[in-house]
């Protein structure tokens, strides 16, 4: 039994590593992806803020050894749900089971301006090249904005305009300089109202203003004003530094393949399984209703391997119960962290815990497990 991953994210690394140590040798992966290496959504912020290098948190795919598991490194140009038949660069491949957790792109070109007049943070490129221009920054007004929804890690945001703040205040021009967070929601965080709350408070403390239901339309780098839409309402906020969140969308090879609905991928959210049979999908690909976070596609992928191996079995597999468990950064050495449960057609519910240094230790660790787990090797954070 051949199974087959689009996609070496938090979703494919996780599935891989749970169907090898399950399996052993005995197990029959292939793993596909077209990117030199993995980096944790929270390492683009440790490059951008000066913590550390890019080198330093590019955990590389050829380091990847898992009995019974094949990287291979190529662009996938299609496949075909129906028949579960994979082309990439470096040949085609048949699957028995096919699992697509390719992730969303990013679209910063669907945004007028903002490839020209501002800069995106949610691309390693673009986080990476921030680094020497936020170290740069002698003041202003700064603006992180979200240009549409929906978008991933939901806390990132927030905790770009703190670490904006407390860059600003360590070079000793917060007092000169404003911050603004412009959110498409209603508060930081919907699904969790204390952190929403937490953060509600943080930004009235460090005096960031927070603009919500507001949408980023377009930069305007010749007057240097971010063009917004705020509940329905146009106005203009002046910029010096604009930090933006771009578009996202399906990658075009799952849009050929026929599987998106309404821009994604609909999957059975109990079993991930879309309407193919012995295909499934997990992570930020989907629409299964939890927000875009690698946790919550880890989490997917596990439930995914412990079904496939299961059912090969003759046996009734586990379903998804839609938790996921992420870490939220306040800026000076304070981490919080945040446990939500999104179940179909219930409103989601959860448990914040206070920002603290053994939250952030913990944060270090959740990110050097991952890599001993995928990647055999030792790795601290920053």
């Amino acid at each position: 039994m051949q199974v087959v991953i689009l996609g070496a994210g938090f979703g494919g690394l996780e599935l891989s590593a749970r169907l090898s140590e399950t399996l052993g040798a005995e197990a029959d992966v292939v793993l596909i992806d077209r990117s030199e290496g993995f980096v944790f959504g929270f390492s683009k912020l440790d490059v951008m803020f000066g913590r550390t290098t890019a080198p330093a948190v590019l955990h590389r795919y050829e380091d990847v050894v898992m009995p019974g598991v094949r990287f291979v490194a190529a662009d996938i140009t299609s496949f075909d749900p129906k028949t579960r038949r994979v082309v990439t660069t470096e040949g085609t491949f048949s699957a028995d089971i096919l699992v697509v957790a390719l992730g969303a792109e990013l679209e910063p070109s669907a945004t007028p301006g903002l490839v020209e007049a501002g800069h995106e943070f949610y691309t390693e490129a673009g986080a990476f090249a921030l680094r020497d221009v936020l170290d740069e920054f002698s003041g202003g007004r700064v603006v992180v904005g979200v240009c549409s929804t929906p978008f991933k890690c939901p806390p990132a945001p927030s905790e770009a305009a703190l670490l904006v703040d407390e860059l600003l205040t360590r070079k000793g021009v917060r007092q000169a300089s404003e911050v603004h967070l412009v959110m498409p929601l209603p508060v930081p965080i919907p699904p969790s109202p204390l952190a929403s709350g937490a953060l509600l408070d943080a930004f009235a403390e460090r005096n960031i203003h927070f603009h919500p239901n507001t949408v980023v339309r377009e930069i305007d780098g010749d007057r240097k004003v971010v063009l917004l839409d705020e509940d329905g309402t146009d106005r203009e906020l002046p910029y010096d530094l604009f930090l933006g969140v771009p578009k996202h969308r399906v990658p075009a090879v799952v849009t050929a393949s026929g599987m998106a609905v309404n821009g994604w991928i609909p999957v059975d959210p109990l079993t991930l399984e879309t309407r193919f049979p012995s295909v499934y999908a997990i992570g930020d690909v989907t629409s299964v209703g939890t927000p875009k976070a690698g946790v919550f596609a880890e989490r997917q992928a596990s439930v995914v391997a412990d079904r496939i191996v299961a059912e090969s079995r003759g046996e009734k597999g586990p379903t998804y119960d839609g938790v996921g468990v992420c870490y939220l950064e306040f800026g000076d050495d304070q981490v919080a962290g945040v446990e939500v449960t999104f179940r179909a057609g219930e409103p989601p519910v959860g448990t914040f815990a206070e920002p603290s240094p053994e939250l952030a230790a913990q944060k270090s660790e959740f990110g050097s497990s991952r890599v001993r787990r995928w990647f055999g090797k030792d790795w601290v954070a920053h």
